[in-house]
């Protein structure tokens, strides 16, 4: 299976310049925790989480009036539509990310995968791929 056959094309991106006030609203409103951040071609620059939020922007006492880029993570990790599926599994695995971004060749957003959609098309493999990304998380 293709990338593009599983990709999400209906997405919201942010602004390095957005307020991070603004982007909260925005995922609040799509309910959503992830936003890729492009720049005014859709050129993605890095991603914003709900995680950065939390970590980059209010424990790291940030002024309401930060944006974005001051909060961001800078790491692209993405895939092309026309790659492989497990390809884009494998690069979510070893960057222990948990949605990757579909970009053509010039870094411009295509589309977004999320370890969900994964999991809702071919289960065994998502199995295999949530294990290598949680790695990350099991630090006892």
């Amino acid at each position: 299976m293709l990338c593009e056959e599983l990709m999400k094309r209906d997405f919201e991106c942010v602004s390095p310049r957005d307020t991070v006030e603004d982007a909260a609203r925005k995922m609040r409103d799509e309910n959503v925790g992830f936003l890729p951040v492009c720049d005014q071609s859709k050129k993605v620059v890095g991603t914003l989480t709900d995680r950065d939020i939390a970590i980059r922007f209010v424990a790291g006492k940030k002024p309401v009036a930060s944006f974005v880029e001051d909060v961001m993570t800078r790491e692209v990790v993405g895939c092309n539509p026309k790659d492989d599926l497990r390809e884009a599994e494998q690069l979510m695995a070893k960057h222990h990310k948990s949605r990757i971004m579909c970009l053509d060749g010039g870094g411009r957003l295509q589309g977004v995968i999320s370890l969900s959609d994964i999991a809702q098309r071919e289960q065994a493999n998502a199995w295999q791929t949530l294990r290598q990304i949680s790695e990350r998380e099991a630090r006892i």
